[in-house]
């Protein structure tokens, strides 16, 4: 159903043709980076294509010159009502009314299943989003790599891919020490008893888990050994705060596949695995690194230290592996990770990660390129800082000052949908000002009203014309379809769908989701605007139920892919506005 995978396949052919004619000796796989997309001006045609730029140099010829050659083939086809070449050899292509009457048609019977691609052809995919450190509840600003995450996740499905979601607990090392300390604190003073420190997590998130271990035990840990009560404690902090953090998925419609735990990496000899493994392929040696330029890094020390030739694979430095005490540094861990996720079959990783990771990129891919033997693919997408804004000030967040803006906060004033869809409207790697008066607001500026808005307009369109003549469904695919030139523009664009889902994917950008949903919506506003002055463009005709038939093909058609890019996007689409 995607009419420009299907035009790429229709011109390569003629490409193939012409090729064949003009040489004998002209490497065929050339032909594959030849692409069939949108114009960027609709003026310019239905379809482009690069085919006699990428093409032309081969067999010796300009760009125009090879354009002229093909050209004659593309009248071959019964829908092409027009050929034109631009510019340096660029060649665009007109499609005929019938052409466009057909895609809604297409779309009418297909319904929610247009779109549906096979493209992934089940391949195993590991999106691991959020992965917050489970230090306390999630903060807001965790939910855009979480839904960043999760709408990747959906897209992937969308395309064929099977899924896998996943959140690894960093439940081992010394934050989680410093949050069983912190608990520990709140428990003794349950008991009576101050704790002497200071303590890396104060906030009130503690009290409720300090309170249940009270509940449980009484005074049973007041009195005993650090070494008895600090890895009690850790254990029962990390679970605790992952309840939170697991409801507060769940508020933002999020929800994991698969939970997994550093700790229990450790444990299991995983990391003890993997550094046997890089071992094994010579790629481990003991050395002294130099102190990093321009920025810090937590595991250089100024000795020798156990290192991963990391540069081997397009890395900057080498990495080390294990501190001077003994203990491994996260990087180790994070290589075990990777090499079980792809143990689990998964040839494509992708993780999601928070923009204060930007220096971790290349080291993790090169560690998933070494672990693998260069058989899996690894993508990291950073997520820039949200700055969250109410009443004209920005709203700061910290878990160790125990101060920071809640889901629970934010949901409390907008809900789950706009929340979801605000952290897409810019690229992940972008920063976003999510402003609470703006998202509210019913206007234009507003993306999720406006996307929404049309969706309901299209609901209320259908609940009067039901009035009208009753049961439309079967007339509206049987009918005949008769578009103005407004309303083939309109489905234009909606046949664009399918190329946004599939190269939202192929680009791990699910912000063009988004984006292509606000600027459909927009057309559809503007041609609900042009029926009050245009009598041929309004949507219902009282006395026709024919006319009315005609041009609820299009709402319906505009309905079912906004309808489905919601879905995309884990939206509810609205039927109703208040």
């Amino acid at each position: 159903m995607n009419i420009y995978q299907t035009w790429t396949e229709i011109v390569r052919q003629h490409a193939e043709s012409v090729l064949s004619k003009l040489s004998t000796d002209v490497d065929k796989k050339i032909v594959d980076r030849v692409m069939v997309e949108p114009p960027r001006d609709s003026m310019h045609g239905h379809l482009a294509t690069n085919a006699a730029m990428v093409l032309a140099k081969s067999v010796g010829m300009s760009p125009r010159d090879f354009a002229d050659k093909l050209v004659p083939y593309f009248y071959e086809e019964s829908y092409v009502s027009g050929v034109e070449v631009a510019g340096p050899g660029f060649i665009n292509i007109c499609l005929s009314s019938d052409f466009w009457n057909q895609q809604v048609k297409t779309v009418l019977c297909a319904q929610e299943n247009y779109a549906s691609t096979a493209l992934g052809a089940g391949k195993l995919v590991n999106i691991e989003y959020v992965s917050c450190n489970p230090t306390g509840p999630m903060h807001i600003g965790h939910a855009r790599g979480a839904i960043v995450g999760d709408v990747l996740a959906n897209i992937y499905e969308a395309v064929g891919y099977t899924v896998t979601r996943e959140f690894y607990i960093n439940d081992a090392g010394q934050q989680i020490k410093a949050l069983g300390e912190s608990l520990y604190k709140q428990y003794r003073e349950l008991c009576g008893i101050p704790y002497e420190k200071d303590v890396a997590y104060p906030g009130d998130y503690l009290i409720a888990a300090a309170k249940d271990i009270f509940d449980a035990d009484n005074n049973k840990w007041a009195d005993v050994t650090e070494d008895m009560w600090l890895p009690e404690f850790s254990v029962r902090a990390v679970r605790a705060m992952m309840v939170l953090i697991r409801q507060d998925l769940k508020k933002l419609g999020i929800c994991h596949r698969i939970f997994s735990s550093e700790k229990a990496l450790v444990e299991q000899g995983k990391v003890q695995k993997a550094i046997k493994t890089l071992d094994g392929m010579g790629l481990l040696y003991r050395g002294i690194l130099p102190q990093p330029k321009g920025h810090a890094d937590d595991d250089w020390e100024p000795r020798e230290q156990l290192l991963f030739k990391s540069t081997a694979f397009g890395d900057d430095t080498d990495r080390p592996l294990m501190k001077s005490d003994g203990t491994y540094t996260y990087f180790t861990s994070d290589i075990a990770y990777h090499q079980d996720k792809y143990a689990r079959g998964h040839h494509i990783l992708i993780d999601i990660l928070g923009a204060d990771h930007g220096g971790y990129v290349t080291r993790i891919k090169s560690a998933v390129k070494a672990i693998t033997g260069g058989n899996a693919q690894c993508h990291v997408l950073l997520c820039q800082m949200v700055k969250f804004i109410k009443d004209g000030t920005a709203l700061k967040m910290s878990k160790r000052a125990g101060t920071f803006v809640t889901v629970d906060d934010v949901l409390a004033e907008v809900p789950k949908d706009v929340v979801r869809f605000m952290m897409l409207t810019r690229k992940n790697d972008a920063p976003l000002d999510f402003d609470f008066t703006k998202v509210v607001e019913q206007s234009k500026e507003n993306p999720v009203f406006y996307v929404q808005y049309a969706h309901a307009r299209m609901c209320s369109i259908f609940r009067h014309a039901q009035e009208l003549f009753g049961d439309l469904e079967k007339g509206l695919i049987a009918g005949d379809v008769s578009m103005s030139e407004d309303e083939q523009d309109v489905i234009r664009f909606v046949c664009q769908w399918p190329q946004v889902l599939q190269a939202s994917a192929t680009a791990n950008e699910p912000h063009r989701i988004a984006y292509y949903l606000y600027e459909l919506a927009s057309q559809f506003h503007a041609l609900w605007n042009k029926g009050k002055d245009y009598e041929h463009l309004r949507f219902i005709h009282p006395t026709s139920k024919e006319k009315t038939l005609e041009r609820l093909q299009v709402v319906r058609v505009v309905q079912v892919v906004l309808a489905q890019g919601l879905g995309v996007l884990g939206i509810i689409p609205v039927e109703e506005m208040r």
